[in-house]
């Protein structure tokens, strides 16, 4: 079992760490009073060895939890052949990991680079690019949904639809279009003779873990086809299979014109990807755009592992019944605890948001010193985002840490 927080008055191996980062770190983050230092599996440790089951895995990220034994080797191997070349020369990784993801996502084309919000900087120029090349330079804007998060730079933080992450940087950008999420006829008025691309994630992470009502992405898809746009889909939280399913997409039955992925493609190592079709491609001609680091041979290498291992048959089925699982103790937990005290179990796969009473860094407290690692997507919702390979004893065990302390609250 994680050993819960004691209230020892000895000194602790944390703080003297903590007051060095408060000291020279840029504290534009809120960041949870600990220092991990280490990590197995679904489990870490902090600087002073306190062990927590860690179930947001880097927000998503180590699908396949800490060092795992498979993407380790292949990223020390890659580390002792050849660690960067720059995108002037193929090289061997990249290549293979381009192949593997066109053929499992349906999509033709790839482009790499190294996080999410560059994947997404990648489809707001294709969808620019590609109006241009067919004729219609007036078509630049770009429909968001409110409650979406799509990355940091200034492109992303603008086409993200939560005001509080604009403020401070103004003016934004021109060209997007915030509407409500879920709803077609929004979408529909909101198309204009300057509308290039309508972009959209399967399950808003940050914007609380909500999934996209049954139909309304077979909805877009149409939409666009109707009106000559592009249908870009955010999958760099839902992708790789943390919905159960290779990508969230897949669940509507249709084919996006483009996609971006990021998070779980490295397990941990930085990598992102744009995956396109063929004609839209075709509008990024050499030079159009480029990242020095992206497809880092080492980065790739180990992407091709994750990909090994969460191809095999039957391991996304696991995380459909995990997902089950998970969430259907969650909700049984909301009728035993006083009324209102968990407001909604929201999810997809191992994808859960927990929509509670009150802010979510309160909670978010008391479960790290009962040893359970969550984080915040919006002001009241704790998610989780456990491993893949998270066992069934430790969701047990996790879910008797979460029941005490949403019970004691």
């Amino acid at each position: 079992m994680p050993q819960p927080v004691t209230s020892s008055t000895a000194p602790l191996a944390n703080a003297p760490l903590i007051d060095k980062a408060k000291a020279h770190l840029l504290q534009n983050y809120k960041q949870q009073p600990i220092v991990l230092v280490r990590g197995r599996g679904t489990r870490v440790w902090d600087a002073d060895g306190r062990e927590y089951l860690d179930l947001i895995g880097g927000v998503a990220t180590c699908a396949l939890g800490h060092c795992h034994p498979d993407v380790v080797a292949a990223a020390h191997a890659q580390l002792d052949t050849l660690w960067h070349v720059s995108n002037a020369f193929y090289s061997r990784p990249s290549i293979d990991l381009a192949a593997q993801l066109c053929e499992w996502s349906g999509l033709s084309r790839a482009f790499f680079c190294n996080s999410g919000a560059e994947a997404n900087e990648a489809l707001l120029k294709l969808a620019r690019k590609v109006m241009k090349d067919r004729g219609h330079p007036e078509r630049f804007e770009v429909i968001t949904f409110e409650r979406s998060f799509h990355g940091r730079t200034l492109a992303t933080v603008t086409a993200t639809g939560q005001p509080k992450y604009h403020a401070g940087f103004e003016p934004l950008p021109a060209g997007f279009k915030h509407i409500p999420y879920g709803d077609l006829a929004a979408a529909r008025a909101a198309v204009g003779p300057t509308t290039a691309a309508i972009l959209v994630e399967p399950v808003q992470g940050e914007g609380g873990v909500r999934v996209a009502p049954e139909g309304f992405l077979a909805g877009l898809r149409a939409l666009c086809d109707e009106k000559g746009l592009l249908l870009l889909v955010d999958e760099i939280q839902t992708g790789m299979g943390r919905t159960g399913i290779p990508f969230g997409f897949m669940r509507a039955g249709i084919l996006p014109d483009a996609i971006s992925m990021a998070k779980a493609l490295g397990n941990g190592l930085p990598i992102g990807a744009m995956l396109c079709r063929e004609d839209v491609g075709a509008s990024m001609s050499p030079g159009s755009h480029g990242s020095t680091f992206g497809g880092n041979l080492v980065a790739a290498a180990a992407a091709n592992a994750v990909l090994k291992v969460i191809r095999q048959p039957g391991f996304l089925q696991e995380v459909v019944d995990k997902g089950e699982y998970f969430l259907g103790r969650l909700r049984e937990l909301q009728g035993r605890l006083p009324a209102g005290r968990l407001v909604e179990v929201r999810g997809q796969g191992l994808l859960v948001g927990l929509e509670m009473d009150r802010d979510a860094p309160q909670v978010l407290g008391k479960l790290r010193e009962g040893g359970v690692l969550g984080n915040a997507a919006g002001e009241r919702t704790v998610r989780f985002a456990p491993p893949f390979t998270i066992t069934r004893e430790e969701l047990d065990q996790s879910l008797a840490i979460i029941e005490r302390v949403l019970a004691a609250l």
